[in-house]
């Protein structure tokens, strides 16, 4: 772990003489040891410019694993020591750009008055790498949309709708009506989910047209596509989400017509150990949604 930690610090700085200063080592020791890894795992993970260090194709890779593993060992260190009677600790939950989230927010809020020394970690992503991390133990609960597979959680899903709608310019000649139809839309440049299951629900809703749509982005984010349709680059077709929250001196969105909804769920890993405050926080949840 140490020599990982030696390893991330100087894929950082680029510079061995900056990451010794950093890790409050020597030069030479920082060297011997990187170079020992290098032996040891057959590979060169450094080339060695005058100037700066950059990383070989290995060493992105191992960059990448790395992080991830301190990330898992300083959870499960976490998660070690604070089996106590006091509850407390940190919650890590993982979560897209919904309508659920605000139930969330009211779950967490209630939460905290009870466990004032719970804290959480909110992870923004799609569904299907939120579940990712779950299977990792990176994240202990995940708030999916759906359609995603549910098959190795348990979970409990939040009864109200996220609404599909558009997202279109100021300027737009569909801004002047009340809904947005398929028909609307075959012309016009479109931003669709990058998930495969939301481009199926999409499909189902466009029906034959949806082989000669124009889709000039896919996006894994819906404040990355605002950003497209702010600038005039095209229509984004979008969860709701927390656009309510957004400028509509900016931005404007329409639902669609026939309307398009999909729930949302809140799981985790079934039969995982958690901390006491996570399963604290599980049974609490629960309760707050009458399951």
């Amino acid at each position: 772990m140490r020599v990982l930690k030696y390893f991330l610090t100087l894929a950082r700085e680029e510079n061995i003489t900056k990451a010794a200063e950093t890790l409050h080592i020597t030069q030479p020791t920082l060297s011997r040891q990187l170079a020992q890894m290098e032996d040891e795992m057959g590979v060169t993970l450094f080339v060695r410019g005058t100037r700066k260090i950059t990383l070989t194709h290995e060493g992105l890779l191992l960059r990448r694993r790395a992080e991830e593993i301190l990330e898992l060992v300083d959870k499960t260190e976490k998660e070690i020591t604070q089996q106590n009677e006091v509850i407390e600790g940190t919650i890590s939950i993982g979560c897209g750009d919904l309508f659920a989230v605000q139930i969330l927010a009211k779950i967490i809020d209630s939460f905290t008055v009870l466990y004032p020394n719970v804290n959480f970690e909110l992870y923004t992503a799609t569904a299907d790498h939120i579940r990712e991390r779950i299977d990792k133990g990176l994240t202990d609960i995940g708030l999916l949309l759906e359609p995603v597979d549910l098959s190795k959680y348990d979970f409990i899903r939040i009864s109200h709708q996220e609404k599909w709608v558009v997202l279109l310019p100021l300027d737009s000649p569909l801004a002047e009506k009340e809904s947005i139809t398929a028909y609307d839309l075959i012309d016009k440049p479109l931003i669709l989910p990058h998930r495969l299951n939301m481009q199926s629900e999409l499909a189902n809703w466009f029906g034959d047209s949806f082989s000669s749509l124009n889709i000039l982005f896919t996006s894994n984010l819906i404040s990355n596509a605002a950003v497209m349709v702010h600038q005039g680059l095209a229509y984004a077709i979008v969860i709701e989400g927390s656009i309510s929250f957004w400028d509509p001196k900016k931005i404007k969105y329409l639902p669609l017509s026939p309307q398009l909804t999909s729930t949302t769920a809140l799981a985790w890993k079934r039969e995982q150990p958690f901390t006491i405050a996570t399963a604290k926080f599980i049974e609490y949840a629960k309760k707050f949604l009458n399951v």
